[in-house]
């Protein structure tokens, strides 16, 4: 039943009875606003006049690359003792590379830096005997943390009609299916599911940042 707006940007958010939202597809009107805006959930909390929760866009690179010989597409994620680059197989004896930066950056669409990907071979290439014959793809993207690190999911009793679903840094793809099943219990105000009824919710909860 949701109605899917695609590339229409938010250009205000006030209250009056609801949430009135202008978008670039004309005006909206919502009863609960869900800030799932990433590394511009902080943006939107701001816009819509509610208690700022500071969650912080820190830059992430990945390089596709090819190597001299073929990769063995057998090994599994290979992360450096010093957590100074991680590598995986990506198949047609391709891998995936990464400085495993954590670039402290401003909410835009990023792009992946020239030096992050001189980096991050410079540190495979140190560390292994696999020599970089061509970079084939490479791009960048804004994890988004919490100052703790954590997920911040809920409504603060300042703005009970203002949901967050932000913060979940680098281990969203991980987390993403029984975060959403919690966030979705919330919101409708029923039990969470079996399948995570055994997950500790207090610490990602945003009543920790209430003031």
């Amino acid at each position: 039943g949701a109605h899917l707006l695609l590339r229409h940007g938010v250009t205000g958010i006030r209250r009056g009875g609801a949430w009135h939202i202008d978008t670039s597809a004309g005006p909206l009107t919502a009863d609960i606003i869900v800030n799932a805006a990433g590394a511009r959930a902080g943006e939107v909390a701001v816009m819509a006049g509610v208690p700022v929760i500071p969650i912080t866009p820190l830059r992430r690179t990945v390089v596709q690359i090819a190597v001299e010989g073929e990769a063995d597409t057998g090994l599994p994620l290979l992360i450096a003792l010093d957590g100074s680059f991680y590598v995986k197989p990506e198949g047609n004896g391709r891998l995936w590379l990464s400085p495993h930066d954590e670039t402290p950056d401003v909410p835009r669409d990023c792009a992946a830096e020239e030096i992050d990907i001189a980096l991050a071979i410079d540190r495979l290439e140190r560390a292994t005997h696999w020599r970089v014959t061509k970079v084939e793809r490479a791009w960048a993207g804004l994890r988004n943390f919490a100052p703790d690190r954590m997920p911040v999911i809920g409504a603060l009793p300042a703005a009970p009609d203002f949901f967050w679903f932000a913060g979940q840094g680098g281990w969203g793809i991980q987390t993403a299916p029984a975060a959403a099943m919690i966030a979705a219990a919330m919101l409708e105000g029923r039990s969470v599911p079996a399948e995570v009824a055994h997950v500790n919710t207090a610490p990602y909860l945003v009543e920790r940042f209430a003031p």
